[in-house]
């Protein structure tokens, strides 16, 4: 048995003028219904539901104001669920609406409250049909792109692959419609060389992410082991042939050295709150000794941020890790430079480490 989640891009759901494709959307159900029957769970993130909306009110472009993409989005995403749940119910599976914000994830508390919610839906038999909920998410809080939606449901849901199914046959060495000496990449290892690639960040007209997001979400997905596939989801039984452990597009390998939940959770979810600069032999002992973060070893502090909350670790403009601060920023400002004995004088309360070890992630 398999988990999956798989992500529909803009361009899969819906034409550029917003019209949905029936066709292709009834073959993914299709296999999607399979595997689950099959014995495998999977869960859909779409996009879409802007687009669907768009069309539904008769406008001649994608919105740009926030209360626009809003405002469509809630006109989209109901109709866009029920085409869905009529498909995969055509094949007796059974769908599961869910909507989800980056506070959902961004906080500890309600991220593993989504875990239980939707490990037991999977665990039920349903189909999760995830998609951000736009109608609420502001610029400040929304995931960006549903790409980076569905590499925090794979971390999130513990999968064994993530399926990115776009409108190209996967990753190129540059832009394919511009270069025609541009070749697909077939296998990635090494996310260091893809700094030589020309990844662009151009979009279908509903679309919002690009190849480089993907490239980041599959970045993020096999951080946590997850296997993740980009192809070309427009392609006659893509998806089931990739379902079925057949190679298509641009396979991205699990890396062997993994992060813990929370850690992965820190990494990617939880939005840093300021900045702690440190000399370089704290730096050094964060990077090869793997101890905690002591005030003596803080030079300044930047921003604003309370007890508790992320923050970035930088040594001059180079960012070392993130991790959970024990001192808010008036507290640290007062305890940098200082010794723990002189940071007890100063602060009597105080905890020893700045950043605890536990609770600190490598960039």
């Amino acid at each position: 048995m398999a988990r999956t989640v798989i992500k529909l891009g803009s361009a899969i759901v819906a034409t550029d003028e917003g019209e949905l494709r029936d066709e292709l959307l009834a073959r993914i159900c299709a296999a999607v219904a399979a595997a689950r029957a099959g014995g495998d769970e999977v869960a859909i993130v779409t996009s879409g539901a802007i687009a669907r909306g768009t069309r539904v009110l008769g406008l001649t472009a994608r919105p740009t104001a926030i209360e626009e993409l809003q405002a469509a989005s809630a006109v989209g995403q109901g109709r866009l669920y029920r085409v869905y749940d009529e498909l995969l119910a055509e094949h007796g599976a059974v769908a599961a609406q869910v909507l989800l914000t980056f506070s959902d994830v961004s906080a500890r508390a309600s991220y593993l409250n989504a875990r239980q919610t939707l490990g037991k839906l999977l665990d039920w038999g349903t189909v999760p049909v995830i998609n951000e909920n736009d109608t609420t998410a502001t610029d400040e809080i929304s995931f960006g792109d549903n790409d980076f939606l569905a590499a925090q449901v794979a971390i999130l849901i513990a999968a064994d692959r993530l399926i990115l199914l776009t409108n190209t046959d996967g990753l190129y060495s540059a832009d394919p419609r511009t270069n025609p000496t541009a070749t697909l990449v077939e296998h990635v290892e090494d996310f260091a060389a893809l700094d030589a690639l020309e990844i662009t960040q151009t979009t279908s007209a509903h679309g919002s992410g690009g190849m480089r997001s993907k490239v980041v979400a599959a970045d993020m997905a096999t951080a946590a082991g997850i296997e993740t596939v980009i192809c070309n989801g427009a392609r006659e039984g893509v998806l089931a042939r990739v379902l079925a452990g057949g190679r298509e597009g641009t396979l991205f390998a699990a890396r062997e050295q993994r992060y813990s939940s929370f850690k992965l959770w820190l990494r990617y979810a939880k939005p840093s709150r300021g900045t702690i600069v440190i000399d370089a032999g704290a730096a050094r002992a964060l990077r090869e000794g793997g101890t905690s973060l002591l005030p003596v070893g803080v030079v300044e502090v930047r921003g604003s941020f309370e007890q508790g909350d992320a923050v970035d670790v930088v040594e001059g403009e180079r960012l070392i890790g993130k991790g959970i601060c024990n001192y808010s920023a008036v507290d640290l400002q007062r305890a940098a430079g200082r010794h723990s004995a002189a940071v007890r004088e100063v602060l009597p309360r105080a905890t020893e480490e700045a950043v605890h070890r536990d609770y600190f992630v490598l960039a």
